[in-house]
């Protein structure tokens, strides 16, 4: 199926693969420790109930966060850790027009609109169900639009 003319924004690549889990410590064993992915920063947030290390992957155009997310508190919702592959993050070329656009045409969104996430970029989510009255969601995947900085559009 041909793209629709008038989408008003661009997706520009992968931004961050996130994954969940109930020990950092083993999780920080693998990717930092055994396979060397350094380590950017942290990221705590009550109202997300999520601890999370944010590593890096290459270089450039080519970076990807790798985000491990634990719950504050593994009885609490957003479960951060299921799935443990918890969501894939998209760049995007303007967030708020992607929004819009797939709002009108179905899209449903996980509740919290545009905000700031972990790294400083503006985010949003694509629920991973569709309902009744936005009935298109990530199919069982929970997705983050990711507003690309300037850099990265311009490189992409």
């Amino acid at each position: 199926m041909p793209a629709p003319p008038d989408r008003p924004f661009r997706i520009l690549g992968l931004q961050q693969v996130a994954i969940g889990g109930l020990d950092q410590r083993a999780m920080l064993t693998l990717w930092n420790d055994l396979l060397g992915v350094p380590i950017r920063g942290k990221y705590r947030s009550e109202s997300e109930n999520v601890d999370e290390d944010i590593l890096v992957l290459g270089r450039g155009r080519g970076e990807v966060e790798l985000d491990l997310m634990r719950p504050l508190d593994p009885q609490a919702r957003p479960r951060v850790h299921e799935p443990a592959l918890n969501h894939i993050g998209l760049w995007v070329d303007d967030l708020p027009a992607a929004v819009a656009w797939l709002e009108q045409r179905g899209v449903r969104f996980t509740p919290g609109g545009i905000r700031k996430g972990a790294s400083g970029h503006d985010v949003c989510f694509i629920h991973p169900k569709g309902n009744e009255h936005s009935p298109i969601g990530g199919q069982g995947v929970l997705i983050e639009l990711v507003q690309a900085p300037a850099a990265v559009v311009d490189t992409l």
